[in-house]
């Protein structure tokens, strides 16, 4: 066993054990193992990112609650564009009876797929670092925007601001077109026309069950010569879940995500370079409960 990993008491899972698979990829919070010629197992611990920095504190039950939404919304999205998940079953893999009962829940056998290294992020509300930019120069990625937008505001129509990956640091936001500089006119094009077409897709089905899609980000690779979404969809890691009857344009949002940390760390006057500061377990504990009541909200949903 390496790190910490869960256990009976509940502490969160901040790295996977070794469990007879070669590992691939250690990330920021998933790690992969190979699991034969096209296929991978893709196991998400509870480690916490944010401001793509790791914290040495992970959220208990993270993991377990973003394997089983992205599941969800695999199935729910396959209409639109395919996804690499495969299974949830780990049986047949010839892992040991307590790896599977560490594992279960929290991993999934995917596709092997080539990544295109860009996150495909959309916004429909001006928030983050998107409210801070449009403050000092109207634009958010250097999209122009109304003037007289405030916090929180529901933008005219959700835009699409990439950004190149960086598995170490800081993700680089980037235009439109060095995105197609970079990768091509016609893969850029289809990264946007769909990251647009499953955020319209998300969004009306959180609405159903009470929910703002604030923003969102995708991931997407190549496998079998089709482009194919990966990684997550649709998760507390990945989005800005608001509850709507929380929703006040001007006000801070009690959100059904990792903003509690968010908040909780600039409060510090952490300047956003490891290491993180260190989040007392009230912070961890209200950033839990908000990751299980977007799992129950989002399984009514679907």
């Amino acid at each position: 066993m390496e790190a910490t990993v869960a256990g009976s008491g509940g502490e969160p899972m901040l790295a996977c054990p070794e469990i007879g698979l070669p590992r691939l990829y250690r990330g920021k919070v998933r790690e992969m193992f190979e699991a034969g010629p096209e296929r991978l197992l893709m196991v998400a611990t509870d480690r916490l990112s944010a401001f793509d920095v790791v914290f040495d504190q992970g959220i208990p039950g993270k993991g377990e609650v973003l394997t089983r939404l992205s599941a969800l919304w695999f199935g729910a999205t396959a209409g639109i564009v395919p996804g690499h998940m495969l299974s949830m079953d780990l049986a047949g893999l010839g892992l040991a009876e307590p790896a599977v009962r560490l594992l279960s829940g929290r991993a999934m056998l995917v596709r092997r797929a080539a990544r295109i290294d860009v996150e495909c992020v959309v916004r429909g509300y001006l928030a983050g670092s998107g409210w801070r930019e449009y403050q000092r120069q109207g634009t958010v990625c250097g999209i122009p925007l109304p003037p007289g937008l405030r916090l929180n505001d529901r933008l005219p129509e959700p835009v699409f601001t990439p950004a190149l990956k960086n598995d170490t640091g800081h993700d680089e936001n980037v235009s439109f077109d060095v995105v197609a500089s970079r990768f091509g006119a016609e893969v850029a094009q289809r990264l946007r026309d769909l990251s647009l077409r499953l955020y319209a897709f998300g969004a009306e089905r959180c609405a159903r069950v009470g929910i703002l899609l604030a923003d969102t980000k995708f991931e997407f690779g190549m496998a079998a010569g089709s482009l194919t979404l990966i990684d997550e969809v649709f998760t507390p890691d990945s989005s800005r879940f608001w509850p709507a009857d929380r929703h006040h344009p001007g006000q801070p949002i009690d959100s059904l995500d990792k903003q509690p940390i968010r908040d909780y760390a600039q409060s510090t006057g952490w300047n956003l370079e490891p290491p993180a500061p260190r989040l007392p377990p009230e912070i961890v504990a209200r950033c839990a409960e908000r990751y299980r009541e977007a799992l129950a909200r989002v399984q009514a949903a679907l």
